[in-house]
């Protein structure tokens, strides 16, 4: 082997997961595994198991059968399908960060507020986890916008706003279900853009449930899924 060649490592890698709701399968026995520093596309039709399988990735879901492994960097692995619920929670809370298509941002909060409780929750003092917020903020485009409730954002604006509360706890991971699917194409850039600058730019890593194959384009990976099962995956050039 090359010594300088370094290899590729996960931060998160998953084998045979199934799940069903009722009579209806949505995942079919799926292996798929996330590359540190990687942005992976998951793309399908709706009713394909996409975003079933970000939600169980994520430890939101448990899978009927199969296992979910998260590797901090510099850490012991993790077995995520081991935990109980209120495990999975801090470790989505303290280690993983989401984007979704709406934001789910709150509406009462400031924007640098929505930022900030991300760490506040998580026992960081209000002002030190003011002063991170702002700093995120800044890096996104959006300094001069802190004092503004989320209704007086842009559709663009807030998405960056959810993205600097998806990383401001230092996330390894960001799972970003649909998180253009609301904007204008102009604008879907520029959220992609923020995106990828604030995951894979950073040398974290990012997996993003899409059906725009623009979006898909930007990622490193494109992974189509079919009935609950990868049908293929492919390298972007």
């Amino acid at each position: 082997m090359n010594p300088s060649v370094i290899e590729p490592t996960p931060v998160i890698a998953a084998q045979s997961l199934t799940k069903a709701f009722s009579t209806t399968t949505a995942l079919a026995g799926i292996d798929i595994t996330v590359q540190r520093g990687e942005s992976v596309a998951i793309m399908g039709a709706s009713g394909s198991g996409k975003t079933t399988l970000l939600h169980v990735l994520a430890g939101i879901t448990a899978p009927d059968a199969g296992r979910v492994q998260f590797s901090p960097a510099g850490q012991a692995p993790i077995e995520v399908t081991a935990l109980n619920e209120r495990q999975r929670s801090r470790l989505r809370r303290e280690s993983l960060g989401f984007v979704f298509q709406q934001g789910l941002l709150i509406p009462e909060l400031t924007a640098i507020e929505n930022i900030a409780l991300a760490l506040m929750i998580n026992g960081t003092p209000r002002r030190t986890a003011l002063e991170h917020a702002a700093g995120w903020m800044a890096s996104l485009g959006l300094a001069g916008f802190e004092d503004r409730r989320i209704g007086e954002l842009s559709g663009g604006q807030a998405q960056r706003v959810a993205i600097a509360r998806a990383q401001v706890t230092g996330a390894e991971l960001v799972f970003a279900d649909e998180p253009t699917g609301a904007l204008d194409s102009q604008t879907s850039a520029d959220v992609m853009s923020a995106l990828l600058w604030s995951t894979t730019g950073q040398g974290r890593s990012l997996l993003v449930v899409t059906h725009d194959a623009e979006v898909a384009a930007r990622c490193s990976r494109t992974v189509q899924v079919r009935d609950g099962r990868i049908v293929t995956a492919e390298v972007q050039a």
